[in-house]
């Protein structure tokens, strides 16, 4: 069994601090065997640190579509920003990936997916992601997994790290996987254990960008 966060962004995301070397550096710390990397609207970010990973690394982005953020998996291309979600969603299945939906609950986050467009695109999800640990009110956390029960869909884990304190805090505990069959077969037996990020680490999102747009200037 390995621990797998399927939700963490690099310094390819703008409000993201870590690098490819910090991120595998922190996943040997702290015991993960795998994780997905989700930058927003790139996947730069993934194949850098899928270069660098002595471990199994998953190209993912979290994708920015006209109405709230949706996750592709196992990518070979970036998916563009600004479509409908299911125009998205087609876009990350057309090239063999998988489709989910992040943080579907969140009700703190104006990028959440519209509880309308969630149920639009529901038939043609891989999976929910059912813990984050940047969701504040557990409740909402609770409430996208009874979502993914109803549905049939197998739920993630994941930190949505833009740190280093971040990274890992969730996880999904699995069997090992080769490819994308496999990884959504084994996510369906594996098991989420997550703690909670205080509200403070959105504050280390809020450096991020700071300090980019100092160095731009």
């Amino acid at each position: 069994m390995i621990k797998v966060d399927i939700h963490v962004h690099s310094c390819y995301s703008k409000d993201g601090l870590l690098t490819p070397e910090e991120i595998v550096a922190r996943c040997r710390e702290k015991g993960l065997g795998a994780l997905a990397i989700t930058d927003h609207d790139t996947i730069a970010g993934a194949v850098a640190v899928r270069d660098v990973a002595p471990f199994p690394v998953i190209v993912g982005q979290e994708v920015s579509t006209l109405h709230g953020e949706v996750i592709g998996l196992f990518l070979e291309e970036e998916v563009p920003r600004d479509l409908s979600p299911s125009e998205a969603v087609a876009c990350i299945k057309e090239q063999g990936g998988l489709a989910g939906v992040p943080h579907p609950f969140d009700r703190l986050r104006g990028e959440t997916l519209g509880q309308r467009f969630l149920k639009e695109i529901a038939a043609e999800l891989d999976f929910i992601e059912c813990f984050n640990s940047r969701v504040t009110l557990s409740r909402d956390n609770g409430r996208a997994q009874e979502f993914a029960v109803s549905r049939g869909l197998p739920c993630t884990a994941g930190s949505d790290a833009h740190s280093g304190y971040e990274l890992g805090r969730a996880y999904v505990e699995m069997s090992t996987f080769m490819d994308r069959g496999e990884f959504l077969e084994r996510l369906a037996q594996g098991r989420i254990v997550g703690n909670s990020s205080p509200f403070w680490v959105h504050f280390f999102s809020v450096y991020a960008r700071m300090r980019r747009s100092l160095v731009r200037g």
